[in-house]
């Protein structure tokens, strides 16, 4: 699907208007594009048809690079996965093409930091100011990495008082997801990070002073994301190890209580094995009237005393 929007001039806030064909100072917005929207961007606009296939191989890096006067920026956004029921949290590259006044982005689905800047949620947002907005995706990327990772901290958060009441596999599956999207976002936080780096040290778009003020912004919110992500991993793997260490300690009691038992009942068990045995002349009290209730006593008396032998030793 391909999408051409132009913002008016003039006008707060912005308002956004879509066009039929590109042309100065409009964006163009590619979600899960065809192979001949692909190529006929691609001769329209006269960019590379590789930077515009960039963005939709799932494990393509975040990278810049320039070619003709044509700057391709690749940077890893979230996304929320729908797999089977479960949702979780990885990322996916966004490719912005930058030739001449015309904003390209490439993503293979529908990226919702796009969305704000179409809902009006952006300020002094404009189409025709190509670094700016460039610098605005970063912004909003690194904005909306803050927002999942304040819910994978509530997340957190519950998570660990239902482990308090019990534990169960689901809490467990649930905090292994969480770990798998903080490493998600570790990665590609990290390599955000480069790229806006080297946006900063080689400037490969002209950048006026608000420009370079702004991208210093960017890149401040950006270490804030990592650091946060860092910070919530290391409480995860945390809580995941003490929680495995509680587990294992209370199947540790349980065996322990339930050898006990077993201890306490042999004694009674092995008697009755005893006098149960077919042998001629039987056993002491066999012809006793009362040797059934006497043996009986004896037994529970004895198991009695172990018990509270082992009771006392805190052995349950």
């Amino acid at each position: 699907m391909m999408q051409v929007y132009r913002t008016k001039k003039d006008t707060e806030p912005t308002v956004i208007e879509t066009v039929d064909a590109p042309g100065e100072g409009t964006w163009v917005r590619m979600t899960s594009p065809t192979e001949a929207e692909l190529v006929r961007m691609a001769e329209t606009c006269q960019v590379p048809l590789d930077f515009l296939k960039a963005a939709l191989d799932e494990e393509e890096r975040p990278r810049i690079d320039a070619e003709d006067n044509v700057v391709l920026v690749v940077l890893d956004v979230p996304m929320i996965t729908d797999n089977e029921g479960i949702r979780t949290l990885s990322t996916l590259p966004l490719g912005i093409i930058i030739n001449g006044t015309i904003v390209i982005t490439v993503c293979s689905r529908v990226s919702p930091i796009l969305d704000d800047f179409m809902a009006g949620k952006v300020k002094h947002f404009h189409t025709a100011k190509k670094t700016r907005f460039l610098f605005q995706i970063f912004h909003r990327n690194a904005s909306s990495y803050l927002h999942h990772l304040r819910q994978i901290e509530r997340t957190i958060s519950r998570i660990e008082v239902e482990l308090h009441r019990s534990m169960k596999n689901e809490e467990l599956f649930q905090m292994m997801e969480l770990e798998k999207s903080l490493i998600y976002f570790s990665t590609s936080l990290k390599s955000n990070e480069a790229v806006l780096e080297r946006i900063l040290r080689t400037k490969p778009l002209k950048m006026y002073d608000d420009d370079a003020e702004f991208l210093e912004d960017v890149i401040i919110e950006n270490k804030q994301a990592m650091e946060m992500s860092q910070i919530y991993l290391h409480i995860l793997n945390g809580m995941t190890q003490a929680f495995a260490t509680i587990i294992s300690n209370n199947l540790n009691i349980v065996m322990k209580f339930l050898a006990s038992i077993t201890i306490i009942i042999a004694i009674p068990t092995m008697i009755a094995s005893f006098y149960g045995m077919n042998v001629e002349g039987g056993g002491p009290l066999s012809q006793s009237p009362l040797g059934f209730e006497i043996i009986f006593g004896i037994s529970f008396i004895v198991s009695a005393l172990l018990g509270l032998f082992m009771w006392r030793k805190r052995f349950f």
